[in-house]
């Protein structure tokens, strides 16, 4: 005859029976992942916090300059963007002015085009000049064949 009464696997007490350490009690987010019921609430807050135009989209000079490139060689945006490997979609967004400046579409569009296309603008940092410090020619690391972080040059 089979016995099928309850047995405990892992844990030496029945769920009712008292073990000295006294009842347990379930706490809610007891081991959870605390930060998964903030999250909704961080990324609001981050949404809030951030301008929405803060994404930089193509220039007009660059949206009229791809159009009048365009029309010149008597091409339709399709045939265009099929040039290029590109969507229609994309070409059109250019031309519009809605599209995310992508610099290789950009040169993809100035070669096909045969025309300099305006870049957008980055800002460039000033130039760096070496305040303070003097260099002493004959110690350079340069002037020894000795390239930076490698190893020494091949004679």
């Amino acid at each position: 005859m089979q016995d099928w009464g309850s047995v405990n696997v892992g844990r030496g007490a029945r769920p009712g029976a008292k073990s000295g350490k006294g009842t347990t009690e379930k706490r809610h987010g007891a081991g959870g992942n605390s930060s998964a019921h903030t999250g909704i609430m961080s990324a609001r807050k981050l949404d809030e916090a951030t301008d929405v135009g803060t994404i930089a989209k193509v220039d007009k000079s660059l949206s009229k300059a791809i159009m009048q490139a365009r029309s010149a060689k008597k091409l339709t945006q399709k045939e265009l963007a099929t040039a290029i490997n590109e969507k229609t979609q994309v070409v059109a967004e250019y031309e519009s002015g809605k599209a995310i400046p992508n610099p290789q579409i950009i040169s993809k569009l100035e070669r096909k085009l045969g025309t300099k296309l305006p870049r957008p603008g980055k800002s460039k940092p000033p130039p760096k000049t070496s305040s303070g410090g003097t260099k002493k020619s004959g110690s350079s690391a340069a002037g020894r064949g000795v390239t930076r972080g490698g190893p020494p040059k091949r004679k």
